[in-house]
């Protein structure tokens, strides 16, 4: 035993099996919930089991199964967007505002077009005007990082704000009356059809089929082989031939357009509205999601699922007994520090050092 060696160490695990890693995230799950049943319980006169049933009953309780199905969709389809990015060690940190450009000409799309044209001729053009802004907005700074090595994290982190202020503009502009919100009454063309008679189905056919398409292009493409080189080593993709600026400037596209195909559902086939919120933080959930997915398109269904159920269940506990709104967020901050604190364990092992044992070979 060296007499150097710290009281606690860290090193990587290699062999944790898929099978050891789900059951983890379960005890992980189940202690969350516990805990959040205790902390609702200093608060409340309910019992822990009521408080859970209740946040079940947030999720998929009678007439709220499809609008959670619609919510895991666009957190997931956010997600989606980011993903090539990230494999690409490009910290896009803006699809907050990609989506909310994408947002923006969708709904300015519905407000200057909408009963000038038929319905379908305007969804046509909404869709390629949300594509077309999010896309240039996520170039941009994929550009500069291309051209000059500029921070991505910072650029894109900034052009949210950007994008915020625009969309308070066009509020100002659109509604007279202050309200910072232009409803379906002044967007009340353009929506989406209903399949099936069914509110937001389309938006999840949509969801999925991108899923899928994305997950190919990752795995089975000769640009998802590119963008994983440039991640590894800019300097190893010159030299194999790889053109890196082309590569980062394709990929923030490829980003920016599921982005803006994101907003336009958001406005087009479910809320018919928009304000500064309408992306509700996805963006930046949307970042935890993809990691904790590990980047795979497959995986970030089921991770989605899960932050959609337990943050629709803390609204409801919330809600159900009358606690300050902010309550849920303490909720759903409790469940995500344990969720991301039982990644660290599966990744890494931490050893302590053997007291007696050091001292015995320092004798």
């Amino acid at each position: 035993m060296k007499k150097n060696e710290p009281l606690i160490r860290i090193t990587k695990r290699t062999d944790v099996s898929v099978k050891s890693g789900i059951i983890v995230r379960a005890i992980a799950i189940v202690l969350a919930l516990i805990v959040c049943g205790i902390v609702t319980k200093l608060f409340t006169s309910d019992d822990p089991v009521s408080i859970l049933k209740t946040i079940l009953h947030g999720a998929f309780g009678k007439g709220r199964t499809l609008v959670t199905i619609h919510d895991i969709a666009i957190l997931l389809c956010v997600s989606l967007a980011v993903t090539p990015a990230f494999r690409m060690r490009f910290w896009n940190i803006g699809a907050e505002g990609q989506v909310l450009m994408g947002a923006l000409t969708t709904a300015m799309c519905m407000f200057y077009l909408g009963g000038k044209i038929h319905d379908t001729l305007l969804i046509v053009i909404m869709t390629v005007c949300a594509i077309a802004t999010a896309c240039i907005w996520a170039v941009i700074p994929a550009f500069f990082k291309a051209n000059w090595g500029t921070n991505e994290t910072l650029f894109t982190l900034m052009m949210n704000y950007v994008a915020i202020q625009l969309i308070e503009y066009f509020l100002k502009i659109a509604d007279k009356s202050g309200s910072n919100v232009v409803g379906p009454n002044l967007l009340s063309h353009g929506w989406f059809p209903q399949l099936f008679h069914t509110d937001y189905l389309l938006n999840i056919l949509i969801v999925a089929i991108i899923t899928v398409v994305l997950h190919v292009y990752l795995t089975q493409s000769k640009h998802g082989y590119e963008l994983l080189v440039v991640g590894e080593s800019e300097n190893t993709a010159r030299y194999i031939g790889l053109n890196v600026k082309k590569v980062i400037i394709r990929t923030m596209a490829l980003s920016g357009v599921i982005c803006g195909i994101a907003g336009l559902l958001i406005v087009g086939g479910s809320s018919h509205s928009i304000d500064s919120n309408i992306a509700g933080g996805r963006g930046f959930t949307a970042i935890m999601v993809s990691w904790l997915a590990k980047f795979n398109p497959v995986y970030m269904v089921l991770t989605s699922l899960l932050l959609v159920f337990l943050s629709r269940g803390a609204d409801e506990v919330s809600s159900k007994f009358g606690l300050n709104a902010d309550f849920s967020q303490i909720l759903t901050g409790i469940i995500l520090f344990f969720i991301i604190g039982c990644e660290f364990f599966i990744n890494y092992k931490v050893h302590f050092r053997d007291s007696k044992k050091a001292a015995k070979e320092d004798k």
